[in-house]
């Protein structure tokens, strides 16, 4: 339970510490290295297993009866994050790659972790998502809170936010979870190569993970528990190392900018929630919890104190944050042909 409870008191606190630690080493000059891009491709397939593994038939299940409602909402958050990241992109001193990736709502880890192949700055994107999953984890409780009195869960009702505990990967006989979890891995980058998929190491797994599980076959290799927690760990070590101190002077200026651009795609997403809720006859609280810009793990845990209807947040969660992942490194392609090397993109 140690990965996941602690991620129920700060969420992506296995992304967030570490990242803290590498910027705290990187920024008083104690280390020059990084991490081994080996290790970070490596991290990058692990990562793509998770997210494929949340599109299961369960998932597909609760989200196929609000399919035209949850699409809408789906186009209408990656508009507003496309606009916020064009506002930062012009007044922000920022180039539109960092921008748009910075911006994505959804899939933190995995968007920070492929920031530099799409010639972003990898400490850009890693503020600006940190700086929305801390928004989202601060004020969900109290907007729920705001907007209903918890109510009794009813008898026997499972919830999907479980503990990995001791587990490396989800099913029962880790030995043979583990060995399909690399199989899966280093196929899916060699397909991901093969096809000239943008992220490969990424994209690959996931995709191969996602047609498995939505197929409804085995879904036992999904990193869990600690296995989960280390992949976290390595991706935010990696971002915090790279946190110099001309960086760290750029990020200060983009704060307020950063901020409001976070705050307006918080309060659009709840105007979406509200149009979801009138849509699909589902309560406000949780149209709202399942349409949060992100912070999927602070999502759950708060659906899950509230007796909210955590089957139904997680799956539009689940499918946004799928989407929102396999579309990011497409629309950077469209978006930002001439994009500029984290070279020069800082000073």
């Amino acid at each position: 339970m140690i990965g996941e409870s602690a991620e129920a008191v700060l969420p992506a606190a296995h992304l967030l510490a570490p990242l803290v630690a590498g910027l705290a080493l990187a920024a008083t000059g104690l280390t020059a290295d990084q991490v081994p891009a080996r290790l970070n491709r490596t991290c990058q397939a692990g990562l793509g297993v998770l997210i494929g593994s949340y599109l299961n038939p369960n998932t597909l299940a609760h989200a196929s009866g609000a399919v035209l409602p949850l699409t809408v909402v789906t186009a209408a958050t990656i508009g507003l994050c496309l606009l916020a990241a064009a506002g930062m992109a012009r007044t922000g001193r920022i180039d539109r790659a960092s921008a748009t990736l910075g911006m994505v709502a959804g899939g933190s880890a995995a968007v920070i972790s492929t920031a530099q192949e799409h010639n972003a700055d990898s400490r850009t994107v890693a503020f600006l998502q940190c700086l929305r999953v801390a928004l989202v984890a601060a004020t969900a409780p109290l907007v729920v809170h705001w907007l209903i009195s918890p109510q009794p869960t009813a008898p026997g009702t499972a919830t999907p936010y479980t503990a990995g505990g001791w587990r490396l990967v989800t099913g029962d006989h880790q030995g043979i979870g583990l060995l399909l979890l690399a199989g899966v891995a280093f196929a899916g980058i060699l397909i991901g190569r093969a096809v000239r998929l943008p992220s490969p190491a990424l994209l690959g797994p996931m995709l191969i993970t996602a047609a498995v599980t939505a197929g409804g076959f085995s879904e036992e290799f999904a990193p869990t528990g600690l296995l989960r927690a280390f992949l976290f760990t390595i991706v935010g070590l990696d971002i915090g190392l790279r946190f110099t101190r001309p960086a760290m002077a750029h990020i200060r200026r983009l704060l307020p900018l950063a901020l409001c651009c976070t705050v307006a795609i918080s309060v659009a997403c709840a105007g979406l929630a509200w149009v979801l809720s009138a849509t699909v006859r589902i309560p406000l609280a949780d149209a709202y919890l399942a349409t949060t810009p992100g912070g999927i793990n602070a999502v759950l845990a708060t659906a899950v104190a509230t007796h909210a209807d955590v089957s139904l947040i997680s799956s539009v969660q689940s499918v946004r944050l799928f989407i929102m992942v396999l579309l990011a490194p497409l629309i950077i392609r469209l978006f930002t042909p001439r994009a500029v090397s984290p070279g020069n993109a800082q000073t």
